[in-house]
């Protein structure tokens, strides 16, 4: 079975900066397309990145675009997310998700979400 474990997430300052990273296990990892999504208390879920299989092919949501870089080592079965200059609106749980297929597209489905790990910013 699949199990994706979120780590990295702490309390920081505004203007900080925190390494999420997600471990995969249960299947060929570089076979699939990986994203981060966060999700505040009573809201809605929302896409912050993606990467594909091989790492060759990116997106980013405009809200973290220049100031998040999602990466992945395949020899590692791992998923990062680098958040520079946060900001209190960066606050969230963020989830890792493993896509169903190598690439990336605007719409997708997802087999797999790890528990989420929190990241609080400080004003």
């Amino acid at each position: 079975q699949v199990q994706l474990v979120e780590s990295g997430g702490g309390l920081v300052q505004a203007g900080g900066s925190l390494r999420l990273s997600c471990a995969a296990s249960g299947r060929i990892f570089s076979n699939y397309a990986m994203d981060w999504f966060r999700q505040a208390p009573g809201k809605e879920r929302e896409f912050v990145a993606s990467i594909s299989g091989s790492g060759g092919s990116i997106i980013y949501a405009d809200s973290v675009k220049g100031r998040f870089t999602i990466s992945r080592d395949n020899a590692k079965d791992t998923l990062y997310l680098r958040m520079n200059s946060l900001k209190p609106e960066d606050t969230a749980v963020y989830y890792c998700a493993q896509r169903s297929t190598s690439y990336v597209s605007r719409t997708a489905n997802y087999d797999y979400w790890g528990q989420g790990t929190q990241v609080t910013v400080s004003s």
